[in-house]
């Protein structure tokens, strides 16, 4: 798969991500608090999701479409700042005083290894691979 391909792929499923999101399981009640709790909930009953997390899913993906198409981003810039956003995620979302994100958007659980995964399939597709060899001038 190439870094295109990544991106395009990614984004759909962002896209699916954050709106499948709109429709959350009930939130169990020993979970975290928030300010924004609209929305609030667990999509497919597992990832604790709410609105501002659904909105933030669906830009990724229309970013993640756009840089396939080679349209506002490379493909590549997209894979990279994939793989840092998502990273700092992960370290937010393993400290109990950042896993909501001080209160707006939950990063807790389940989310945080999904996080981990999509922080290194990013890494991997943005800096990961070889940059193709430039010819040499003699």
């Amino acid at each position: 798969m190439n870094t295109r391909t990544f991106a395009t792929v990614l984004g759909a499923a962002f896209i699916l991500a954050g709106v499948a999101g709109f429709f959350p399981s009930p939130i169990p009640g020993d979970a975290p608090p928030l300010h924004l709790e609209h929305g609030y909930g667990l999509a497919l009953g597992l990832l604790p999701v709410n609105t501002v997390h659904n909105i933030v899913h669906l830009l990724f993906g229309v970013l993640g479409l756009a840089a396939g198409r080679g349209a506002i981003m490379s493909a590549t810039a997209y894979a990279q700042m994939v793989a840092v956003a998502y990273g700092l995620l992960v370290v937010l979302g393993l400290l109990p005083a950042t896993n909501t994100t001080f209160g707006y958007i939950p990063i807790y659980g389940n989310d945080v290894w999904l996080h981990a995964a999509i922080a290194i399939a990013a890494g991997i597709f943005g800096f990961g691979r070889p940059a193709a060899a430039m010819p040499v001038r003699r």
